[in-house]
């Protein structure tokens, strides 16, 4: 063989090597599973943050009537006066009946009537309302099949279901039925089947059973924070789907253990679930 010829091969097996080898530190690279709970850290949110983050280009999330504006508990120490939500009926992407559900709910809240909260009523959030769950933190279980979430200021759970499809026919449910798989350093979750028995927002905005939510999770800033882009559509409410984020910070520290329905009726009676009779 010319020896020019088997220098020529030998560099183009050289090149083939490098090429393979940068191609498997890439493949390596994008497909790297984050590890949402580093050292056993939760994630929180302030509770002034409280809303959904709009995204420029789509229909807005159901926001606080102007002449009514939200005012947290937190500015008590400011010398204000706390407020209920107060929902922005204005927002086009609402169905009428959704409209009139929630103008009904406004006129009760602005009369003195203390509104629903599925975290004062020890009840479900539903999806993607667990995103906007408060006064505690959000941990991970991850195992290879399935990713489980939890909310320690009650122990609400959410289980997400890895790389399978959904359910032929899904019954459904408070949290309905989660799957999902990672694309790079995001955990793509696919959530359908939700009863219609929970809200979209804080704003006690309603949805239909044919409502679909979409959730991109993904750790930011070096892992300091947590970013999940939602896209939320349900037909028979929205006349568009829509999407928002919502962040949250890291939180080190133990779960915490919190029972939702005791000594919960000091001041208000938020309409917590009881039985009407003692089961002992």
């Amino acid at each position: 063989m010319d020896p020019f010829s088997s220098r020529e091969c030998m560099l183009a097996g050289g090149t083939l090597v490098i090429a393979a080898a940068v191609l498997g530190a890439h493949v390596a690279a994008q497909t790297a599973i984050p590890d949402f709970a580093p050292g056993g850290a939760g994630w929180t949110v302030g509770p002034a943050q409280a809303d959904y983050i709009a995204v420029p280009g789509s229909p807005s999330p159901t926001t606080a009537d102007p002449a009514h504006p939200h005012v947290p508990n937190i500015v008590i120490a400011q010398g204000k006066q706390p407020t209920f939500r107060v929902a922005d009926l204005s927002n086009p992407n609402l169905k009428p009946w959704a409209k009139d559900l929630m103008k009904k709910d406004n006129d009760e809240v602005l009369a003195g009537k203390i509104p629903f909260s599925a975290r004062a009523s020890c009840t479900a959030f539903g999806v993607p309302n667990y995103n906007l769950s408060g006064g505690g933190n959000i941990y991970f279980v991850q195992t290879a099949k399935q990713i489980v979430m939890i909310f320690d200021a009650d122990q609400q759970v959410r289980r997400i279901y890895l790389n399978v499809p959904h359910s032929a026919n899904v019954k459904p449910s408070w949290y309905g039925e989660s799957v999902g798989y990672f694309e790079g350093d995001t955990l793509v979750v696919d959530t359908i089947g939700l009863n219609d028995k929970t809200y979209i927002d804080n704003y006690r905005t309603p949805h239909t059973e044919k409502l679909h939510v979409i959730e991109r999770w993904k750790l930011i800033d070096e892992g300091k924070n947590i970013e999940v882009a939602m896209t939320i559509e349900d037909p028979d409410t929205y006349n568009q789907p829509w999407q928002a984020i919502r962040r949250f910070r890291r939180e080190q520290g133990t779960m915490a253990e919190e029972v939702c329905a005791e000594n919960n009726h000091h001041l208000f009676d938020y309409g917590i679930p009881e039985a009407k009779t003692p089961d002992f």
